[in-house]
């Protein structure tokens, strides 16, 4: 919301600077996102007076001028000095009063003022046009201005452009606040002081009653609240008083035509939008113009007034002419079949209350937000709908020259009646945590437009809430406005009540505080992504289905490619890995501990379990002069696991080559399925396929893992079983086996493990040879460091060679493999 500070200042006292009710407002919870000043683009230019007009000695068109600027310029003796000014322009005289760009001015169109030569002539400077200064398209002479206009101030600040805009964040349960009038009101309530704002009135009155020419019907009270309409005859259009202009420009609107002006100043003085119907582009019948609003139907079409034909549905909105043809998308946009245009002469003023949750929708689906939708969506007032078109109607009067017919049609099946709250003063004070005075809740409320009665002398009060304010319908809502204008600050910081127990995390909430600590120390950075998804996303990562239930559909999605909850934080970490190479990011560690959704069709509510998930891309770190680092591969992220599950303290874990049909998102070979001791499937780690990652846009490897966090959880131990430090020397031998290629390391320490018996207590792979032609085809060579040890004694060379014997007997022959010497 766009606030005009002069526009504010005609309906409120406010601050001499804008700044300090920058601090009120956000001290009250109204975030304030930027402050502007209007009319600063004119800065260095200023006003002035034709002092002399002299022909150009070299030159049949060019004027040298001499142009008094007061105090603007002044000489070395800081005495006021005329400027020396070549002109073009024919349309002026000596006496003129004129606007003058100074050297240094910056002017619309990026034009820079500075010194010149014209003809062998020095200039200091240029008289201005309208179209120069950005106020219009009138480029024939230099502006004029009145023989009273002041000489030497500055123009923005004399011609009334020079203004404050305060654009303020408003939260969708205050759409009150999403109007001037509004804020007028809460500036009032936070500065303690009046408002004062006038309306403008209908002057007069025609005989043809407004009733006689148009009526309306209201299909569905449920679709619309309440529907207003009043009929103005003779409109001139034209361009808008200087006035209207500014304040809309102000607003953040494109000034057009008075007509177009009208309706959008109303929208940005009270908060209600506004539409105009040519009335005579509606058919007569029985001597009136019918309106019915109803419900749109499926694939019924209008030509909205940005010339797009759209394809409407059932849960629209139409306004129709006699309940036919669509001419306006009620609460989002007019349509070309009625639209206002140069042969228009007698308008209908549409002043309506329609569902918000339908605009909404409507809006969303259509990719169609205006100012009105924006604003109907948090929901129009209708007891406020009569007033406005009152208000529309005399502003029509009198900037369009339109006679007004007598009457307002005002249709309004089901009057919203203000709520009626109770409050207590004590309440008030024991959930704020302060003493507040019953004078000043009731000070604050009644500024707020609240009627407030006092029930209990100092103890209660009967509060009856205006219903343009649709937030307060409890007594804690009234709370909570007293403790913002009191100022939150302002109460003392105490520690909250418990009762004999003492504050402290939980063991799930430490263990997933732990996962997250362990993965940053390991160089990921957490990350959060959407949890809402693209339809397409499993599809694009080549995903499957199986196993991740049916989607959970968005009804009202805010964009199209977020239309369902996700199944897998794989994609939105996808995402994440795109963004940031084509922002020169190369080396990419992310992690995210989150929620996915899968749904049932036998159930009401869907799945969310929680998974802990990575991407890894690039390298560790960039390359230095001395440091050059390989780029993360499989090994890196399979590393990354190992450190969580160890930290975690879940034993015996097992990577088992993933089955690339189960697995089609991750390259074959180069992926595993994470195991525990018992058989639990904990995730899966592998490099995501190459046309996976096209998909995403993303042009390097990425590996990734994906781990169920309820597994980690149930299986993660607070403590081992204590082993003592071996206190003995132990005895180490290498042995290096030749075996098949299907043999993997896992299964080759397993069969060491089981063969090595009670002395065995370590085994450790430290090599992997391949050579055809030593070894032969199809062979490797995988040497292990064993380590044996007694707990009571130290070996003799003699049990170790007994032992270590034994150990290549069983495990040759259950590989079927042979020791390489």
């Amino acid at each position: 919301m766009r606030i005009s500070y002069e526009w504010l200042s005609s309906m409120v006292d406010v601050p001499e600077d804008p700044e300090d009710l920058v601090k009120s407002y956000t001290h009250t919870g109204t975030e304030v996102e930027a402050v502007s000043r209007l009319g600063a683009n004119l800065d260095h230019v200023v006003t002035g007076q034709v002092l002399t007009k002299e022909r150009h000695p070299n030159s049949d068109h060019m004027w040298i001028t001499t142009i008094d600027v007061g105090e603007k310029n002044v000489d070395e003796n800081g005495k006021p000095k005329p400027l020396q000014i070549v002109c073009g322009a024919q349309n002026f005289e000596a006496g003129d009063h004129v606007v003058v760009a100074m050297i240094g001015a910056h002017l619309p169109g990026d034009v820079h003022i500075k010194k010149a030569k014209l003809r062998g002539t020095e200039s200091f400077g240029m008289n201005c046009s309208e179209c120069e200064l950005g106020l219009g398209s009138d480029r024939s002479g230099i502006m004029i201005l009145p023989k009273d206009a002041p000489v030497g101030v500055d123009f923005a600040e004399y011609y009334g452009i020079a203004d404050t805009v305060i654009d303020c964040e408003i939260t969708p349960n205050r759409p009150d606040c999403l109007s001037m009038e509004g804020m007028a009101i809460e500036t009032g309530a936070i500065l303690d002081h009046d408002t004062h704002i006038e309306e403008p009135k209908i002057k007069r009155e025609i005989a043809a009653k407004s009733s006689d020419l148009v009526d309306v019907t209201i299909d569905d009270p449920e679709l619309c609240m309440r529907y207003t309409a009043h009929v103005v005859k003779n409109v001139k259009i034209g361009p808008s008083p200087e006035w209207l202009a500014r304040r809309v420009e102000a607003a953040g609107s494109r000034t057009i035509n008075n007509v177009v002006d009208v309706t959008n100043y109303v929208m940005y003085l009270t908060g209600q939008p506004l539409h105009a119907f040519d009335l005579n582009k509606f058919k007569e019948r029985d001597g009136k113009r019918h309106i019915v609003i109803r419900a749109a139907k499926d694939g019924e079409h209008v030509t909205t007034l940005d010339h797009i034909d759209r394809k409407l549905t059932s849960d629209m909105i139409v306004i129709t002419d006699d309940g036919k043809t669509p001419v306006a998308l009620a609460g989002v946009m007019g349509g070309l079949n009625s639209e206002i245009d140069e042969n228009t002469t007698d308008v209908l003023i549409e002043s309506a209350s329609f569902n918000a949750g339908h605009i909404s929708r409507t809006s969303r689906n259509l990719d169609l937000m205006s100012e009105a939708s924006i604003r109907y969506e948090r929901q129009i007032d209708p007891n406020q709908c009569k007033r406005v078109s009152d208000i529309a109607a005399a502003l029509f009067e009198e900037c369009c020259g339109a006679e007004v017919c007598e009457g307002c049609i005002d249709e309004y099946p089901v009057p919203l009646e203000p709520a009626t709250i109770a409050l207590r003063v004590d309440r008030v004070n024991q959930l704020c945590g302060v003493t507040i005075t019953p004078e000043f809740m009731q000070d604050k409320l009644t500024r707020e437009g609240c009627t407030v009665t006092e029930k209990e002398p100092g103890k209660s009060f009967t509060v009856v809430a205006p219903t343009t304010r649709p937030d307060l319908t409890r007594e804690a809502d009234l709370i909570e406005e007293i403790l913002r204008m009191w100022g939150e600050d302002e109460v003392p910081a105490t520690l909250p009540a418990a009762r004999n127990h003492a504050g402290g995390l939980t063991t799930e909430q430490m263990r997933v505080r732990k996962i997250g600590s362990v993965l940053r120390a390991c160089g990921l950075s957490e990350t959060q992504t959407y949890c809402f998804a693209d339809a397409d996303d499993l599809k694009k990562l080549n995903m499957s289905d199986g196993g991740r239930g049916v989607p959970v559909q968005i009804i009202n999605p805010l964009v199209a490619d977020q239309s369902q909850m996700r199944r897998s934080i794989i994609p939105g970490l996808l995402r994440s890995v795109a963004y940031n190479l084509s922002h020169g990011v190369d080396n990419v560690a992310l992690y995210e501990i989150g929620h996915v959704f899968y749904g049932n069709e036998h159930k009401s509510q869907p799945e969310e379990p929680r998974f802990v998930a990575g991407v890894l891309s690039g390298a560790w770190d960039d390359d230095q002069w001395n440091q050059k680092y390989p780029r993360l591969s499989f090994f890196d992220a399979k590393g990354v696991v190992e450190e969580l599950l160890k930290v975690l303290r879940i034993t015996k874990v097992r990577f088992k080559p993933a089955d690339p049909e189960k697995y089609s998102w991750l390259q074959p070979g180069r992926a595993a399925e994470v195991y525990a001791h018992g058989g639990d499937l904990l995730g899966w780690v592998g490099n995501i396929h190459p046309l996976s990652l096209k998909n995403f846009d993303v042009d390097q490897g990425v590996v990734a893992f994906e781990l169920s966090l309820a597994a980690l959880l149930r299986l993660a131990k607070r403590e081992l079983p204590y082993q003592e430090v071996p206190s003995l020397p132990g005895v180490s031998v290498d042995l290096a086996i030749v075996v098949d290629e299907s043999i993997t390391a896992e299964m080759l320490e397993q069969r060491i493990q089981s063969a090595g018996g009670k002395y065995l207590s370590d085994v450790r792979l430290f090599d992997v040879f391949r050579d055809p032609e030593r070894l032969g085809a199809g062979k490797k060579s995988m040497a292990f460091s064993l380590t044996y040890r007694a707990k009571d004694r130290t070996l003799t060379s003699e049990e170790v060679e007994k032992a270590h014997a034994r150990l290549i007997k069983k495990v040759t022959r259950a590989v079927h493999g042979e020791v390489r010497s």
